[in-house]
């Protein structure tokens, strides 16, 4: 098997080093899979190649929104096609893997949509598959805001002093009765592996690890879900099972704390913020992008008490955040480096959710492996 990969991966190198752009083919034409084309479609470095998906009417319209001439049904078929540098993933949990692995056999870059895997061990079959070719997940969307920066460099200063506390809560109340029926496999754990937690938690998980340069070692948890009151379980696709509400406590080997919550179609008022605490001060942010954004510090003063200075504002967009795992990922294919989150930090981010799961399943404190 590995000589069979290392001569797959002889052609993508050869030409991938001679070429100025990198040829890509999009699995997947719903809505995200058409948010990563006009992405690539925006990126002087990338071409679209193909387009596959199994509704041949989505994959004919997004090759007629995108001007791209090759239209294949099936991911094998455009796995197949020799003018196919990289592909990216953009469909349901369920099945993804099957499908990165069949790419890593045809040579292929492949940039995974978000989760990364059902769970860890999926997550280890495509890294131990992938050779030398260059892998990434799209959980680090958020990272490439320019908030992310501040806050990372201000971490780095160590002007909060000693972290005890980071505390992450998210609620999205109900908005009502959707005006379309929700894509079935969002709440689905057999189709996406879970809910709230697979959905939105990977991004928590991965921009909180990038935030600590991957050195950040939680080791134990408890957690709690629930799903959607039953005021809403109208307003959720049938047979929806996945956990809308989750919280989990997480402790890690130098005694930080961590307080997670996130939750949607919730019978509560919205809240979104991250709040970073340590024995000089506190900071806090949102991850999210928004226009008049502001990251505040609040500075432990014996004269004053605490001291409240925003130390950045500004404007940022969703296209900053789609547009930045896209063009990572072409320009990592090019320079043959990795993409801000790799396959291997990816696995990071789905231990420490697997182990969420199974705290909440168990009911008692969970230890983390990592």
């Amino acid at each position: 098997m590995a000589s069979r990969q290392g001569q797959n991966f002889l052609l993508p190198v050869r030409r991938s080093r001679a070429m100025e752009k990198v040829r890509v083919g999009v699995i997947g034409c719903g809505v995200i899979g058409r948010v990563h084309l006009k992405c690539l479609s925006k990126n002087p470095s990338a071409e679209i190649v193909a387009v596959a998906d199994i509704r041949e009417e989505a994959a004919k319209e997004a090759a007629s929104q995108f001007g791209v001439t090759k239209i294949y049904t099936s991911p094998d078929d455009l796995l197949s096609d020799p003018e196919v540098d990289a592909v990216i993933l953009a469909f349901q949990t369920a099945g993804r893997t099957a499908v990165a692995l069949k790419s890593f056999a045809h040579g292929k870059h492949v940039l995974v949509e978000k989760p990364v895997a059902m769970n860890a061990e999926e997550v280890k079959q495509m890294i131990a598959s992938k050779g030398d070719l260059i892998a990434g997940c799209c959980s680090s969307r958020h990272r490439f805001l320019p908030s992310f920066q501040v806050v990372k460099s201000f971490l780095a200063s160590n002007a909060l002093g000693k972290i005890r506390l980071i505390r992450i809560r998210t609620a999205k109340p109900d908005e009502g009765p959707p005006k379309t029926t929700p894509p079935a496999w969002r709440l689905r754990r057999d189709l996406n592996g879970g809910g709230i937690l697979m959905n939105w938690g990977c991004y928590d998980l991965d921009y909180l690890l990038a935030l600590f340069d991957w050195k950040l070692k939680p080791k134990w948890v408890t957690a709690n879900m629930w799903t959607v009151p039953p005021p809403f379980e109208p307003h959720v696709a049938p047979s929806s099972d996945a956990e809308t509400h989750v919280a989990a406590f997480l402790l890690c080997d130098d005694g930080l704390t961590i307080a997670y919550e996130r939750g949607e179609y919730m019978p509560t008022a919205p809240e979104d913020g991250w709040e970073i605490i340590g024995d000089k001060g506190s900071l806090r942010f949102r991850m999210i992008p928004e226009r008049g954004k502001t990251v505040t510090f609040y500075e432990a003063s014996t004269e004053a008490g605490v001291v409240q200075k925003v130390i950045w504002q500004g404007d940022e967009t969703w296209d900053m955040v789609h547009e930045g795992v896209v063009n990572d990922f072409v320009q990592a294919v090019l320079e043959r480096r990795s993409p801000a989150t790799t396959l291997e930090q990816a696995l990071i981010v789905q231990q420490i959710t697997d182990a969420i799961y199974a705290a909440a399943e168990k009911g008692e404190p969970v230890c983390i492996q990592i």
